[in-house]
């Protein structure tokens, strides 16, 4: 190959990384207002009615511009398996689904909530995770979501999309991001950090939800409640920050520390692995997929019930 060749194919692949945006895991309005235009950027929309967020005709009726809409509890970013609800499909499943909404492995992500609550904010969280998981680390969530882009006078686009040309899309399974029931029971007796991300009630046992088979939190478990940390402003849901390291700090928990977040069905959990793993630097943190579903239906595990006292899910069920 002669000189001139290889120096232009240097320029050009210096050309091309230029084009690559650099991205935090949590980025505003004005940040993609500036970059909506970029080549491989993909807005993704993931409005349900979680929250009131909405659905497919509101995305048509208004949204971003060039957007593209993918139901969180639709299209198939979780499923049913073994009576456990809300866990990850299978890798051959996603790469479909994603790749299907026209996301390659060169594409970079900005997922965008409804912006109505804070368990609209964990789907967001959710699909983040998802991708991660699947190795694709070019993704970011709006902040605010799609109420914050519209009240803070963005431009709204209208009408009837087409579909998108369908791409491949290739995961690598980052096995490290999933924790396992073993993985969890075993962090009992270890020193890594187990995280309840539900509300209070549930933590101390005074609530239970219908997904699990018994009230009570996992031993050893500090509880960070995802929602006091995602708070609305100006008719939109934002991150806080502050209030929320704050809390880290008061739990003592350790940012280099094994860490594993949880909750009823893995949704409230994806914001608490959000938080700790992307806002608050964690190194090391991990989310149990199929959380309090999934470990009381195993009656042999241990449960910390009201009070703090610790007892099996068999004790509790029976």
């Amino acid at each position: 190959m002669s000189r001139t060749v290889i120096s232009l194919a240097v320029l050009f692949g210096f050309a091309t990384q230029a084009h690559a945006l650099e991205m935090m895991p949590l980025v505003d309005a004005n940040w993609l207002d500036q970059h909506l235009e970029s080549d491989n950027l993909v807005v993704l929309d993931v409005r349900s009615s979680i929250d009131n967020g909405g659905d497919a005709r509101s995305f048509s009726q208004a949204r971003i511009p060039g957007s593209r809409y993918s139901s969180y509890t639709d299209a198939g970013w979780r499923e049913t398996r073994n009576d456990v609800p809300g866990v990850m499909p299978s890798v051959d499943e996603l790469e479909s689904l994603i790749g299907g909404l026209g996301i390659g492995n060169d594409s970079q992500v900005v997922i965008v909530p409804a912006g109505t609550g804070a368990t609209d904010f964990g789907s967001a969280a959710r699909v983040y995770w998802t991708f991660k998981v699947l190795g694709h680390d070019d993704v970011a969530i709006l902040d605010g979501g799609f109420a914050g882009w519209q009240q803070q006078g963005f431009e709204v686009a209208s009408g009837r999309v087409a579909a998108p040309e369908e791409v491949d899309f290739s995961a690598s399974l980052q096995d490290a991001l999933l924790a396992t029931t073993e993985e969890t029971t075993a962090a009992i007796d270890s020193s890594a950090q187990l995280v309840d991300a539900r509300p209070a009630g549930f933590y101390t046992a005074d609530t239970q939800s219908s997904a699990t088979l018994a009230a009570g939190t996992i031993p050893t478990s500090v509880n960070l409640e995802h929602q006091k940390y995602i708070t609305e402003r100006d008719g939109a849901y934002y991150l806080d920050e502050a209030p929320l390291m704050s809390r880290i700090d008061e739990l003592g928990l350790d940012a280099e520390t094994p860490t594993i977040a949880f909750c009823n069905t893995g949704h409230w959990a994806a914001i608490g692995w959000f938080m700790l793993q992307e806002v608050a630097g964690f190194e090391n943190t991990s989310m149990y997929d199929g959380s309090m579903a999934e470990w009381t239906r195993q009656n042999e595990l241990p449960l910390q019930v009201a009070g703090g006292s610790v007892t099996t899910v068999g004790e509790q069920v029976n």
